[in-house]
């Protein structure tokens, strides 16, 4: 008969003891972690922006572009006339490396793009995104007897701005968007070369540093315009909203 009512006291010090805990006031902390604090919120917009910008450019093609790029017919002094950029390229190209006639061919594997990088701008009005791409050279040159490998990195950013049309809709829409000079990062996967092989690697990564960037630009900003416009309508709204008014964008990159 004890050991029943103990236990009947037990539950009713429990029951009494769970009531005045749930009656006490979260810690300032918790409290606005479930209210939704500013940081969390908008910690989660950048997140949801970073990813729907990679997965955008990715459906879009962005590896198909970037191993399909005409770097062979830029390189090659014999790849006859082009127009447009090519054409002011080859141009470039030719009257600069005459070490580039030994090379057979080269294509481009392992495209790769990285994680993208969001910051806010200090005046809070507008995100710049650092779109960093990654491939692989592959060089065929009787010079080395063997495909010389290359690791080619570089960046690509892109800034973003919110606008409204006259209608008052709010888009985000694509500002500067360019290479970062200087910034092309080129190593030899092959390990030591001999010096004629050296001079030659030399020289393609010369050229690769005055003509790569802005060949890759070319390709990406259109495809981070039209991505930008196939956004989410919500997302759109809640991060133009933040940079139409200057707003604390919280980003970790």
């Amino acid at each position: 008969m004890f050991q029943i009512g103990g236990l009947i006291v037990f539950c009713g010090l429990l029951a009494q003891t769970t009531a005045l805990l749930n009656a006490q006031p979260l810690p300032l902390d918790q409290t606005l972690l479930l209210e939704g604090t500013p940081s969390v919120t908008t910690s989660f917009r950048s997140l949801s922006l970073s990813l729907s910008l990679s997965n955008g450019l990715l459906s879009e093609g962005l590896l198909g572009i970037l191993e399909n790029l005409p770097l062979l017919n830029i390189l090659k002094t014999g790849g006859g006339t082009s127009a447009g950029l090519l054409g002011g390229l080859l141009g470039k190209v030719t009257s600069v490396v005459p070490l580039l006639n030994n090379i057979i061919d080269v294509k481009i594997t392992n495209p790769q793009l990285l994680e993208l990088g969001l910051v806010q701008s200090p005046d809070g009005h507008r995100l710049y995104a650092t779109i960093p791409l990654g491939i692989t050279l592959n060089v065929n040159t009787p010079l080395a007897g063997h495909l010389l490998k290359l690791a080619v990195k570089l960046n690509i950013t892109a800034e973003i701005l919110a606008v409204k049309n006259e209608q008052g809709k709010i888009h985000l829409v694509l500002g500067d968007c360019t290479h970062s000079p200087g910034r092309l990062q080129i190593s030899l996967l092959n390990g030591l070369a001999p010096l004629p092989v050296q001079s030659l690697v030399n020289s393609l990564s010369s050229v690769l540093n005055d003509v790569l960037p802005e060949l890759v630009q070319a390709e990406v900003c259109p495809l981070v315009n039209e991505v930008l416009s196939q956004l989410d309508v919500t997302l759109v709204h809640s991060i133009a909203d933040l940079l139409i008014h200057g707003l604390e964008f919280v980003i970790e990159v």
